[in-house]
C-alpha cells in the first residue's frame, strides 16, 4: 500500500511538471503524450489502490474476500427479444 501511494505521488508530480515552452511541433506532442499516459497509469494505480484497500478491509471485517458480484444478464436475459 505505501509503495502504491509513493508511486502514485511521484506521477502526480511528474504530471505537474510543466512542457517545454521551447518544444514545438513532434517534441511537444510527444511530451505532452507522455503526461496523458502518466495520468492514465495514475487513475489505473488508483484503482487498484482502493481495490485492495477494500479488500483488506474486508479481510478484517469478515475474514474473508468477498467475489466481485456479476450484476449482468443472466443467460435467458441475453437472448430475450
Amino acid at each position: 500500500m505505501k509503495s502504491m501511494e509513493v508511486a502514485i505521488n511521484n506521477m502526480i508530480e511528474e504530471i505537474k511538471k510543466p512542457v517545454d515552452p521551447d518544444a514545438g511541433g513532434s517534441a511537444r506532442k510527444a511530451e505532452l503524450q507522455s503526461i496523458k499516459q502518466t495520468a492514465v497509469d495514475c487513475k489505473e494505480l488508483i484503482v487498484e489502490r482502493q481495490r485492495l484497500e477494500q479488500m483488506i478491509k474486508e479481510l478484517q471485517t469478515n475474514g474473508q474476500i468477498e467475489q466481485d458480484k456479476d450484476y449482468s444478464g443472466g443467460f435467458a436475459e441475453k437472448f430475450s427479444k
